[in-house]
């Protein structure tokens, strides 16, 4: 169900409440839902032929993304993994995720490939990008942690046409209404356990 209009007022008070929410949820029930969730972000994968898909790896109570790597992995999908920019501050760059690829932890306490350049893509060669989120609501407005980085990354995906935004998150991430900032990157689809948001026209 989705919070009340009144978490919506203290954007840092929002952040708490929701990744409150998700850190309760019970292991037997993310295990269930990240494979819900893959299951419906799976089928829009094969649905628009999508060939390289950007994936974060999982932090702080968020959707699991294991199960959906194994599976594109087994589907023969190219799967790379953001990493935060070596020179430019504030920006990711992307480079390709296999079992083998090293990780390390980065200064935000996540884990990202170890740079390899020959390993790198740009944004607009992907054809899709699954997006970690705090929260959303029914319009398709993201709320991340607050870095922008996501919103660097997205910020002119339409005029390009690629990649594809798709929002990644539980249920309970849901919130009636988020005031957006300037530089607010909407996502033109989110997928959840339970349903699949396509804001696209």
């Amino acid at each position: 169900m989705p919070l009340n209009k009144q978490d919506n007022i203290d954007r840092h008070s929002l952040r708490q409440t929701v990744r409150q929410r998700r850190n309760a949820i019970r292991p037997a029930e993310q295990a269930l839902f990240a494979q819900q969730a893959m299951e419906r972000l799976l089928s829009i994968v094969k649905q628009q032929g999508v060939q390289r898909i950007a994936v974060y790896l999982t932090n702080d109570g968020e959707l699991d993304t294991q199960p959906l790597i194994q599976a594109l992995w087994q589907n023969q999908i190219e799967v790379y993994l953001p990493r935060l920019h070596p020179f430019s501050r504030g920006n990711l760059i992307f480079l390709a995720y296999t079992a083998d690829t090293p990780l390390i932890i980065n200064k935000l306490n996540i884990a990202e490939p170890k740079l390899d350049i020959t390993k790198m893509v740009l944004p607009h060669e992907l054809d899709m990008i699954v997006t970690p989120l705090v929260a959303f609501d029914a319009s398709g407005a993201r709320m991340g942690m607050g870095g922008g980085y996501y919103d660097r990354t997205l910020s002119n995906w339409q005029t390009l046409g690629k990649p594809l935004p798709v929002g990644y998150a539980h249920d309970c991430q849901q919130v009636i209404q988020l005031n957006q900032a300037d530089w607010d990157v909407p996502l033109p689809m989110i997928i959840t356990p339970t349903e699949v948001f396509d804001f696209r026209s």
